[in-house]
């Protein structure tokens, strides 16, 4: 981190209501190379098709000639490249890709705002933040509830998100910490921004900002900040008679209280809320649920960040909360598994089994946590059956029995996937 980008973490830290001026002149050489150190090396190019190695072949000549665009304020923004990524159900899932040129500018600027609201922030905020993690978010959730009297869980989901921030409520927000009308301006180029379909048609956008963004996790984060989180602190939580927990990773977010009477009060008023800043419910994926260690139910469930949460008993015949992976999450993630191997059965085992193996691992990394061994081993023994079966399938004869089958799984270093217990850090509420 830069001296500069220090100096701001700092002021923001010990003095909570300054306003930041003389940002946007941060944005030149020194903080344009710190930056293309951050980018992700393999990111789809945008819509000019230059890509990360060849904007590397010349880096210092396109690194100059961006710090001078921005020197003297002719850097704009280019249009953003739409494509689509398949989701669960069939459905997809929009992408916004820019150039690498727009990727470093805004990269840049997500510096300078994570060290201006990283101060702000509150601690019940997971989401793309330093020493922050899904992980933490998850763990949170269940120790809470098992050891807080929690009774009560509100589950809501806001409609297209990314797709429906209100440009106008974003800068308001902005300008709380932002006294620097060339840095608000850029921004608001990339908010503006017109993005070309896939048909080659160009839209520009009313709201929202475009997933796959680099900027995008920091404004997303700043709008929930002002129109969930501290709204929750300060007006909901004084107003309750019980305590309440509020715990939000990106826009997945989810509720707890003591008592009823203030889980259907919030239920109520949540919708209201958020449709001031321009945004909506999913009513079909909200919902309010009895959910307590006294009335303990499997049927009585919940889903945050790909985990079902329920009621179980241990061995000594005590409540405890259990959570395994959601089962939407764990269908798709067969499926993805199942149609992956189906499709490169025909090609050299070299090729593909490494990738497959990485796939594993990835898998077994987010949901290998305790309490959900078996879900992880479920996953595990399907594939090794799928790629058996296909396998097998890829000519008339036989190709693998199960001894010479796991033979060829020791080659390539494909071993069972296991649960690992894991230090990790939670917040009480």
């Amino acid at each position: 981190m830069t001296t500069a980008l220090n100096a701001i973490t700092f002021k923001s830290q010990t003095h909570p209501n300054h306003r930041f001026q003389n940002l946007y002149g941060l944005l030149g050489d020194d903080l344009l190379y710190q930056s293309w150190g951050q980018l992700n090396k393999r990111a789809a190019p945008g819509i000019d098709g230059i890509t990360m190695p060849k904007y590397k072949e010349a880096l210092v000549e396109n690194l100059t000639r961006l710090s001078s665009a921005l020197k003297a304020k002719r850097y704009r923004a280019d249009d953003i490249k739409r494509v689509f990524i398949p989701k669960s159900h069939g459905k997809q899932r929009p992408l916004g890709l820019p150039t690498v040129d727009d990727k470093l500018v805004q990269q840049s600027v997500s510096q300078i705002l994570q060290g201006i609201w990283e101060a702000d922030f509150l601690p019940n905020s997971y989401g793309y933040r330093p020493n922050k993690s899904a992980h933490q978010a998850v763990h949170s959730v269940s120790l809470n509830l098992q050891f807080k009297g929690y009774g009560y869980i509100v589950e809501a989901d806001i409609k297209s998100f990314f797709d429906n921030i209100d440009h106008d409520w974003l800068i308001e927000m902005l300008k709380q910490r932002i006294d620097d009308n060339a840095l608000l301006r850029l921004i608001g180029q990339w908010l503006k921004a017109r993005i070309k379909s896939p048909e080659g048609e160009y839209l520009k956008p009313q709201s929202g900002t475009p997933q796959g963004g680099v900027i995008s996790p920091v404004l997303a984060n700043i709008y929930l900040h002002y129109a969930l989180d501290l709204w929750f602190e300060k007006k909901v939580k004084p107003r309750m008679r019980g305590r309440a927990m509020l715990i939000r990773y990106a826009d997945d977010f989810v509720c707890a209280f003591q008592y009823a009477n203030d889980a259907e009060r919030f239920y109520r008023v949540l919708p209201k809320r958020l449709k001031k800043f321009k945004l909506d419910t999913a009513p079909e994926k909200t919902s309010l649920i009895r959910f307590s260690r006294f009335h303990p139910s499997r049927k009585r469930q919940f889903v945050f960040l790909g985990f079902a949460f329920y009621w179980g008993i241990d061995a000594k015949g005590k409540p405890r909360l259990r959570r395994r992976t959601a089962s939407q999450k764990q269908r798709s993630c067969l499926s993805e598994f199942y149609h992956f191997i189906k499709a490169k059965r025909s090609q050299k085992l070299a090729t593909w089994l490494p990738q497959l193996k990485r796939k594993l691992t990835g898998f077994r990394n987010y949901f290998g946590l305790p309490d959900n061994s078996r879900s992880v081993s479920k996953l595990y023994n399907y594939v090794l059956h799928s790629l058996y079966k296909w396998l097998n399938k890829r000519s008339g004869r036989r190709s693998y029995n199960w001894c010479n089958f796991k033979k060829m799984l020791e080659y390539f270093q494909i071993q069972k996937l296991r649960v690992s217990k894991r230090v990790i850090h939670v917040d009480w509420y």
